[in-house]
């Protein structure tokens, strides 16, 4: 099965192409905005990178949040108008499992990221599977929950927000990575099988902008 998939939700642009789970093409750039100007041209390489035509896509992939509301909008619209275009599936695949999924599927992996406001997105991880569902929790909260899920050993904290849980968990290991591979985003994608439900945007809080009030 070959799979595109797509990830706009935080700090950067990425892409990758893979064939029965085999990495044909992959591409990452840093970037706190311009998503949707970078998107379509990564693809386009990607795919001429690794000699597939649009037309022999199985599936495309694309993280859902949580993230940029701007960065999640982009990769979505994306995503679904290709996967429209082509009649093939769309899935969506959660940031906070992207980036878990990123360092590895082995032993206790928490995945956070600063939300700012306060706020830290966080996702626990104990070999690949999931012991709660992404949350957005003050950090206090989050440390608290962090420290009752783990039972000691080896951990990862991975994520912009890994920094403001590391005292919970002296020595862990502090992955530098914050932003989901597109390679894991991929192998996640492969699990899941059809029918496809329609992926939708993961919001775990109110957009920072508001209407002004009449």
């Amino acid at each position: 099965m070959k799979v595109l998939a797509i990830d706009t939700c935080l700090d950067a642009c990425s892409v990758a192409v893979s064939d029965d789970g085999a990495i044909l093409a992959a591409a990452t750039q840093i970037m706190a905005r311009g998503h949707q100007e970078r998107l379509a041209p990564m693809v386009q390489r990607a795919m001429a990178e690794a000699a597939v035509g649009f037309d022999a896509l199985d599936l495309v992939a694309v993280t859902i949040g949580p993230g940029s509301f701007t960065g999640l909008r982009v990769g979505l619209a994306f995503a679904k108008g290709l996967a429209l275009a082509l009649d093939i599936g769309c899935v969506g695949v959660g940031t906070l499992q992207g980036l878990a999924a990123s360092e590895g599927e082995a032993g206790f992996v928490a995945a956070a990221v600063d939300a700012r406001r306060g706020q830290v997105y966080l996702q626990v991880f104990i070999d690949g599977q999931a012991v709660m569902a992404p949350d957005a929790l003050e950090p206090n909260v989050a440390a608290a929950r962090l420290a009752e899920l783990w039972a000691g050993g080896p951990a990862v904290l991975v994520g912009s927000g890994a920094p403001l849980l590391q005292s919970v968990i002296p020595t862990a290991r502090v992955s530098a990575i914050t932003a989901p591979d597109p390679t894991a985003v991929a192998r996640i994608a492969l699990r899941q099988r059809a029918p496809y439900p329609p992926p939708r945007p993961l919001y775990l809080r109110a957009p920072d902008a508001k209407l002004p009030s009449r």
